[in-house]
């Protein structure tokens, strides 16, 4: 197995397991990681997912070009641009647009190409002060066609973006939470304990509510206020009838801790 995959406490913690080629990620990684992704989505219990790498070099430097080499000498590499429809493991988690789930990605050490893209998908990034970014594959003849290209110049200055995108340059943690491409830095001694943190801080909200703001979050990115206001959201109409947004104000009422059940 490519990736490792546990269920506990509500949260899916989700591991690049490829330590030895710094979580590369070939297209078994792909189909593997399409299966947890479906399973996530399905599984009731699950109200948060936490994506990290294995090992303390990499959380993952993106795909894994040998792979690619090898596969274009046999002829069976078909040219590639953006998204990954009929390829394995398609809908890759860049393209899955409508996960309500919120996801934290746990990065330790490089984060390169694909696995820059892999971060950026994800609603929170905590990283190591150790760790290294960067969308690299124009030095490669290839562009980040799982959305790096988008989402960089969407969550970063523009400019600035646009400057990393066309060299390839790498920038470390400290610059990325400069660039609010990061939600916390911290020593790598401390990232499991800032990474709980976030889980605990999550799951003491209301799952229902979580998901329709990141859903109006998102998919408001690009409307007008007064249409953001008048949008319809999925996730909000099931939260707004739900019987937590009921157990919600009367937990406060009672002075006690809210009992969730995501319905």
């Amino acid at each position: 197995m490519s990736v490792r995959y546990r269920k506990q406490d509500r949260v899916a913690y989700v591991t690049l397991d490829r330590p030895h080629v710094l979580n590369a990620m070939d297209l078994r990684t792909h189909e593997e990681l399409a299966e947890i992704w479906d399973d996530f989505e399905a599984d009731d219990d699950l109200w948060l997912g936490v994506l990290t790498g294995a090992g303390e070099r990499a959380f993952s430097v993106g795909q894994d070009l040998k792979e690619l080499a090898a596969l274009t000498e046999l002829g069976q590499a078909a040219p590639s641009t953006f998204g990954s429809r009929g390829k394995p493991g398609w809908p890759r988690l860049t393209e899955r647009f409508g996960l309500a789930k919120p996801l934290i990605a746990r990065v330790d050490g490089y984060a390169l190409g694909g696995g820059c893209e892999l971060a950026l998908a994800c609603d929170v990034i905590v990283a190591s002060d150790r760790s290294v970014f960067g969308l690299t594959e124009a030095r490669h003849g290839l562009i980040p066609g799982a959305g790096g290209v988008f989402r960089l110049t969407r969550q970063a200055p523009y400019r600035i973006a646009v400057g990393h995108l066309i060299t390839g340059r790498h920038f470390d943690a400290a610059r990325a939470y400069e660039l609010g491409l990061v939600n916390e830095v911290v020593p790598a001694a401390e990232l499991d304990a800032s990474v709980a943190s976030w889980v605990e801080d999550i799951l003491r909200c209301a799952p229902l509510s979580v998901r329709a703001i990141k859903e109006a979050a998102a998919s408001s990115e690009t409307l007008t206020l007064a249409d953001a206001f008048a949008a319809r959201y999925v996730w909000e109409e099931q939260r707004m009838h739900s019987a937590d947004a009921i157990e919600g104000p009367l937990a406060f009422t009672q002075r006690r801790d809210p009992v969730w059940r995501g319905r």
